[in-house]
């Protein structure tokens, strides 16, 4: 990113007082984009806007600029830098044209262009936030400069186009080279540029609409409509994204008391898609990986719904009102995550949605324990920050607190807050204060001592049980201690914690709650008498996840978990002890080992498929990151073998059964002893019920390779059955995972110089290339990836930079005797971060990171070796 992309606040802020836009009139001509050679468009972008000042810039990055006039007089174009253009003699009134050849994008962002090699079809579809919009028209890009946007498109006529508004014009043209269609829609509400949108191709469609009657009597009725690529409309499962669309159309119309303000609802789902989803108003856009190639779980289609809902929620939170610049951004996405769940469990017959959200905390566990931590509140001073902002603590751990809030004003008066701020905010911009007020004036409670302890301090409090016990095992005192330093400041933070202490006793085979009790931890010590007298041998701190707080088993509860995990009556609270049971092997308090064994021991009877996947996932993790590295073969060898006795114990059939065999894929790589349990299933081994769809058989290859155990011919005779995107990108994956010199050779090859890779293409490649089985071939290679970040970093476009930075970071064990820090990979880590202290902060930001995880799985792997025992088998 040059240095006149990368925007910064204050710049941005002397903009927003000096300019302010009305309009936009955009005109897109991509009738050349079937045409792989043709790599730019044409984009016209008309500003209309006012002016206090004599000068300002516009911000576009295009390969060139043809032509720019400001109220009809030419510009000197020769200004233009690249990123920027100076925009001189400026009057009250204004009207701005620029004509620019701007770049399809292969890399996720601006405009980007997918050519599918099944059938040849041509797609495109945006995406812009935070800062990507110049790359496809001239604006003041920035989120508090709202305008009305008019969007025309020329396209070849037989492609379906749309945008955030409904077409209101057609003009067809026919030429003897192909006919093309000039599509006008109508006039946006005033809206930030990153939230203009468009889709343009030869799209699969299907159409239905929500409709309300409310108690005013008034109505409203809303299209709905979804689109995927031709080839993937055999999996769009239209009628579940109906329903849940439609029942979160009607939960958020009855509870936020704001109509839908933005008349279609468009959801489209597209490849190569660099997140999960992306809130543009009426016209959503949703990685088509929600489109299950094989038979999908419950699990799959929940987590589905509540992206549904995360998204539709920013109708609202976000693009109604939209946070000022990109420290609010929290202002959007920590509420919406919460929405996200909270209405697939009040709205869906998705009720467990919540237990989702106890795995989706850990991203935000993780982020709150790194260098580069946070307060929700964040200060963003440029884009490059921004960019790395939209991070575990601004989603995760901000709708864990948002929760908190929730509970601590009352359900009701959260949300009569909430209509209060669509009300005074719509179409505006806003701050936190601008919330908390209409919170506070709804709740009738005090927010700012709330806000400063949860909403600007960083760390993470850790709640720990001193419990003791009389020869019986009865209760004579429990206190709940907290622990908190903001590692921003080093200064202690003591937050209030509204939580439930489950405590749980034994009854035959399993556990029942025998007591609940609701505590206010306010300081570093809270006494909780009523716990005195009670036999129950388990304690759970945080029972039905009300706060956010890392949790610290004591041994007597660790010691009832290793017996009897699975029996826990609730899968929430299941997923609650596997969490702190997890927080505790990354902080190197329990072995990877001990996970590893409570994992083979309570996982097979875990009745509920989300959170089954969850913890095999996990294991994946200790095995490769926290296990001491002599240790690691014969734990992979037992892992793999009760991967296969879960999968083939399930009941036929069943998302459990698919579950076992997807861990079972996905760790085979690791060992020589999962590649005769990957031949069998693809040889017709697979147990009753079992299907082996495409993307499931792409594993088990990719595993049979990582152990140089399949052939290049096999492998491109599977290509040759499946010739799908997906499929494509699983072959260069499996093709880049063979464990030889040669193999990893052309991988780095292809992954460090070839710029005409997708953003898929190139995750891959990379995930081919780290593959452990390699690891003694890929060590070589680090001295190249240091040498390399910083030209990445000015050369690529950021997403593809941190794509390179984060997944090629080096990696090495720790050796017998050798201190984490003294690690060769971590060293060279702390001596590239000393040496370019003055690198761009986001690329020091992501080796930062890279190297605090090293460090962790360092220190749990010491740990680990200091543990006695012999490895189990």
């Amino acid at each position: 990113m040059t240095s006149t992309a990368n925007l910064t606040r204050e710049e941005c802020a002397q903009r927003a007082a000096a300019v302010e836009p009305e309009a936009y009139r955009l005109h897109l001509n991509l009738s050349t984009a079937p045409d792989a050679t043709a790599e730019t468009f044409t984009s016209t972008s008309t500003i209309v806007f006012a002016a206090t000042g004599d000068q300002t810039w516009v911000d576009v990055i295009a390969d060139e600029i043809e032509r720019a006039t400001l109220n009809g007089e030419d510009l000197d174009v020769s200004t233009y830098d690249g990123a920027r253009l100076p925009v001189p003699g400026l009057q009250e009134r204004n009207e701005l044209e620029v004509v620019a050849r701007c770049r399809f994008s292969r890399t996720g962002e601006g405009l980007h262009r997918f050519t599918d090699a099944e059938d040849e079809n041509t797609y495109l579809y945006t995406h812009f936030e935070p800062t990507d919009a110049r790359r496809m028209f001239a604006c003041f890009e920035q989120p508090d400069l709202k305008a009305r946007f008019t969007v025309r498109v020329t396209a070849p006529a037989e492609w379906v186009v749309r945008s955030g508004q409904a077409e209101v014009e057609r003009d067809e043209t026919y030429l003897a080279s192909g006919s093309t269609a000039t599509v006008t829609f109508g006039p946006t509400p005033p809206q930030s540029t990153y939230l203009v949108a468009l889709a343009a191709g030869p799209y699969h469609v299907a159409e239905d609409e929500w409709s309300v009657s409310r108690d005013d009597g008034t109505e409203q009725i809303v299209p709905l409509t979804l689109l995927c690529r031709q080839a993937m409309a055999k999996h769009l499962d239209a009628d579940d994204i109906f329903e849940v669309t439609k029942q979160g159309l009607t939960f958020f119309d009855e509870t936020f008391g704001f109509p839908y303000p933005w008349g279609k609802y468009d959801q489209v789902f597209v490849p190569e898609y660099n997140l999960g989803a992306m809130e543009n108003p009426g016209l959503v856009t949703f990685t088509e990986d929600f489109l299950h190639r094989g038979r999908s779980t419950a699990q799959q289609r929940e987590a589905r719904a509540e992206v549904i809902m995360h998204e539709m929620s920013h109708m609202w939170f976000g693009d109604l009102a939209t946070m000022r610049w990109w420290d609010g951004l929290w202002l959007k996405e920590s509420f919406a995550d919460l929405m996200g769940y909270h209405v697939a469990s009040a709205a869906t017959r998705y009720t467990d949605a919540w237990t989702a959200f106890v795995a989706r905390k850990s991203w935000a566990y993780r982020a709150d324990q790194l260098p580069s931590t946070h307060p929700i509140v964040a200060t963003i001073d440029d884009l490059e920050a921004a960019r790395q902002n939209f991070d575990g603590i601004t989603y995760a751990k901000g709708a864990s607190v948002i929760k908190q809030l929730m509970a601590y004003a009352g359900a009701d008066a959260f949300f009569a807050g909430a209509r209060e701020y669509f009300a005074r905010h719509a179409f505006g911009s806003t701050e936190l204060d601008d919330l908390l007020v209409c919170l506070e004036e709804a709740s009738g409670r005090d927010l700012q001592t709330w806000s400063r302890l949860w909403l600007q301090t960083a760390g993470i409090s850790t709640l720990r049980p001193d419990v003791t016990r009389d020869g019986s095992g009865a209760i004579t005192r429990l206190v709940v201690r907290q622990d908190s330093t903001d590692p921003t400041t080093g200064e202690q933070v003591l937050r209030p914690h509204r939580i439930r202490i489950g405590l749980y006793s034994p009854a035959g085979d399993g556990l029942e709650r025998t007591g609940l009790l609701e505590v206010d931890v306010d300081g570093a010590e809270t006494a909780v008498p009523e716990a005195v007298g009670s036999t129950a041998p388990l304690l759970v701190l945080n029972d039905d996840d009300l706060t956010f707080a890392k949790v610290q088993l004591d041994e007597g509860s660790l010691a009832v978990l290793r017996e009897r995990l699975s029996a826990l009556p609730e899968t929430l609270t299941r997923a609650l002890v596997w969490s702190d049971v997890w927080n505790a092997t990354r902080d190197a308090a329990l072995p990877a080992a001990d996970f590893l064994d409570l994992v083979i021991a309570q996982a097979p009877r875990e009745p509920e498929g989300a959170l089954l996947r969850t913890v095999l996932e996990r294991a994946l993790v200790a095995l490769r990151d926290y296990l001491p590295a002599d240790r690691r073969p014969a734990a992979a060898e037992r892992l793999v073998t009760a991967l296969d006795a879960g999968m083939r114990a399930a009941e036929p059939g069943s998302d459990l059964q698919l579950i076992w065999a997807r861990a079972l894929a996905g760790a085979a790589g690791d060992t020589p002893a999962g590649s005769p349990l990957a031949r069998a299933l693809l040889d017709g081994g697979a147990p009753e019920g079992l299907e082996i769809d495409d993307d499931l058989r792409w594993a088990l290859w990719t595993a049979l390779t990582a152990q140089d155990a399949a052939t290049t011919d096999e492998l491109e005779e599977q290509l040759r059955r499946d010739r799908s995107m997906s499929g494509r990108t699983a072959y260069v994956r499996a093709t880049a995972s063979r464990p030889t010199a040669e193999a990893k050779q052309w991988a780095w090859q292809r992954i460090t110089t070839d710029e005409k890779l997708t953003n898929d293409e190139l995750r891959s490649l990379i995930l081919g290339f780290i593959a452990p089985s390699g690891a003694a071939e890929t060590t070589r290679f680090a001295g190249d990836y240091y040498a390399s970040l910083v030209d990445w970093w000015r050369a690529r476009t950021q997403t593809m930079a941190l794509i390179l930075a984060v997944g090629l970071f080096p990696k090495q064990p720790l050796q017998a005797g050798q201190a984490p820090e003294d690690n060769p990979a971590a060293a060279a880590a702390s001596a590239w971060l000393e040496a370019n202290a003055d690198a761009p902060a986001g690329l020091r930001r992501s080796v930062l990171e890279s190297r605090d995880d090293l460090l962790r799985a360092l220190r749990a792997q010491e740990a680990g070796a200091a543990t006695t025992g012999t490895p189990r088998r």
